[in-house]
């Protein structure tokens, strides 16, 4: 075998307070020059600040629960089953508008993706759009 393998017994999960980031290929854990791809997990009511990625763009697969996400100046509830596009360098972020935890893949177009917080982040709430 050529590729490097990452186990799911190796995989290490941060709890962040809103929820659950799990990092499952990059670079260093798999040697995936081109993709970075995790799993999260948010808390009903519960968001991610917002931040952005300079050098990536960023793909969204929400597999459960309910999302109202920022992207820009913008805003997009997603549903299970939706998937959303984030240009490299737009502010954006996730809250939980849902009664369950919402499961979300999320990719990037580099495994050595960056992020920035955005000088005015404040931790939203749910609202329902």
């Amino acid at each position: 075998m050529t590729g490097k393998h990452h186990a799911a017994r190796d995989a290490t999960s941060a709890d962040h307070g809103w929820g659950t980031l799990t990092w499952l290929a990059d670079s260093e854990l798999t040697g995936t020059e081109g993709v970075t791809l995790g799993r999260t997990i948010i808390k009903p009511g519960e968001g991610n600040p917002r931040h952005r990625h300079n050098t990536c763009e960023e793909v969204v697969y929400l597999l459960s629960g309910r999302l109202r996400h920022s992207v820009g100046d913008g805003a997009v509830v997603l549903e299970a089953g939706d998937t959303l596009g984030i240009p490299a360098g737009e502010f954006h972020n996730a809250v939980n508008i849902g009664h369950e935890d919402a499961d979300v893949i999320v990719a990037y177009s580099t495994g050595q993706r960056d992020f920035e917080l955005e000088a005015r982040c404040t931790r939203l709430r749910s609202q329902v759009a």
